[in-house]
């Protein structure tokens, strides 16, 4: 059903009131939950995180602006509380990693799926494969160093296989900007779609940046530094797609304009009733944050928000899994390559990103050593394990298949 941001006003910012115990609340259960209500969390939290970031910095170019943005800002802080809290404590940190790639895979496949225009839409399914990636590598790694399924996480919505291999998505920030919608042609959803997964990735990057450090592994060390690198190109790519000639407050208006969006579509799929209320709640709140930046929007650039909003939502992003699309994609686009702002076949990368990547290679690479003999199938925290890392052995035609050679002639 169609969904207009204009019908409702929402709950006024000033009617907008929270407790401590109102913001944390009863987590959600690891084990017997449905693991796209955690997919749903984590999004959001993104979500609102990236709406925090983007107030602080136009508070510091708009004067006018600081009171308004602050009084929202302060609402979304207390939204971003209630949402991640309610992740439990019983996850490890690689396991909330393994979370947060599979919600970078399920949601960018949406995304991709989505997207009215062919160039955002082959982006999103080159990023698509480099988070395929990492999900493996860290899946690798849990096995190692927890000896735990990542399964139990990922629940079979997501395959747990290796894509275009992680020590290939080090590119030379030449490589990693993207050509930007066009703010007064592009469709609405395009700019919608580009602020969700800069927040996703942003978030990731920042998880990645802060819980790597506490790990006492050395290649758990390594390889969070290593895709961290890539999570900072990740967020280059995808914000590289926002116009930078739209103003602050078209930002602003967008940004809000997005959480609703984001928000209604966690309503329209949410099967727990308890976290479905606070997506509803917090939609409610949203629209009133749309409408006070719509309101400013009139007053000071005198132009009427329906130019951004072009349209009511059709329909909700999906947040189910996206299997059958990925594997496709898998498939077919595996070896393309980034050249400056293009997708080219793997021999045609430039040199600039083949010298950066020999560089960084150049003492050895982690993500390669920590997967060696790693094959995922089923209660793996059950088989026989290396006596070295121990990682699951693998053996057969199937192992060999698994192990190509990464830099330096190592096993991957």
């Amino acid at each position: 059903m169609a969904f207009s941001l204009f019908d409702s006003k929402g709950t006024p910012i000033e009617n907008q009131r929270y407790t401590w115990r109102d913001m944390v609340r009863q987590p959600l259960s690891k084990l017997d939950d449905d693991a796209f209500t955690r997919i749903r969390v984590i999004m959001m939290n993104g979500i609102e995180i990236e709406a925090l970031r983007f107030s602080h910095m136009a508070a510091r170019f708009n004067r006018d602006l600081r009171l308004p943005l602050a009084l929202i800002r302060r609402s979304e802080q207390h939204q971003a509380t209630m949402i991640n809290w309610l992740l439990s404590p019983d996850h490890s940190p690689l396991e909330i990693t393994i979370a947060y790639e599979q919600v970078a895979i399920e949601l960018t496949a949406a995304v991709a799926q989505r997207e009215p225009d062919p160039y955002l839409a082959q982006v999103y399914r080159f990023g698509l494969l480099v988070d395929f990636d990492h999900l493996y590598r860290y899946s690798a790694l849990l096995d190692r160093l927890e000896g735990k399924d990542p399964n139990n996480i990922t629940q079979s919505y997501t395959d747990i296989v290796p894509a275009r291999p992680t020590w290939e998505h080090h590119r030379h920030p030449s490589d990693d900007l993207r050509n930007p919608y066009d703010r007064a042609g592009s469709h609405m959803l395009s700019k919608l779609h580009a602020l969700t997964i800069t927040a996703a990735e942003q978030q990731t990057h920042n998880y990645y940046m802060n819980v790597g450090p506490k790990f006492s592994d050395p290649i758990a060390r390594q390889l969070y530094a290593e895709i961290a690198s890539v999570e900072e190109q990740h967020v280059t790519q995808y914000e590289s797609l926002l116009d930078p000639s739209e103003t602050w407050l078209e930002q602003w208006v967008l940004h809000e304009a997005n959480e609703c969006y984001n928000y209604y579509s966690c309503v329209a799929s949410e099967t727990n009733p308890r976290i479905k209320a606070i997506w509803e709640r917090f939609l409610d709140y949203e629209l009133g944050h749309f409408h006070a930046a719509c309101e400013a929007f009139q007053t000071y650039e005198r132009r009427d928000p329906a130019e951004l909003i072009t349209a009511p939502f059709a329909d909700p992003i999906p947040l189910v899994s996206q299997r059958d699309f990925y594997r496709d994609v898998l498939v077919n686009e595996v070896d393309l390559r980034a050249l400056g702002t293009q997708f080219v076949p793997k021999e045609q990368e430039s040199q600039l990103t083949r010298d950066y990547r020999a560089m960084l290679h150049s003492e050895g690479e982690p993500s390669g050593p920590v997967s060696a003999g790693y094959l995922w199938t089923p209660g793996t925290e059950l088989m026989h394990r290396g006596p070295a890392s121990g990682a699951t052995i693998a053996t057969g035609a199937a192992a060999a298949a698994q192990r190509p050679a990464s830099p330096g002639g190592m096993p991957h």
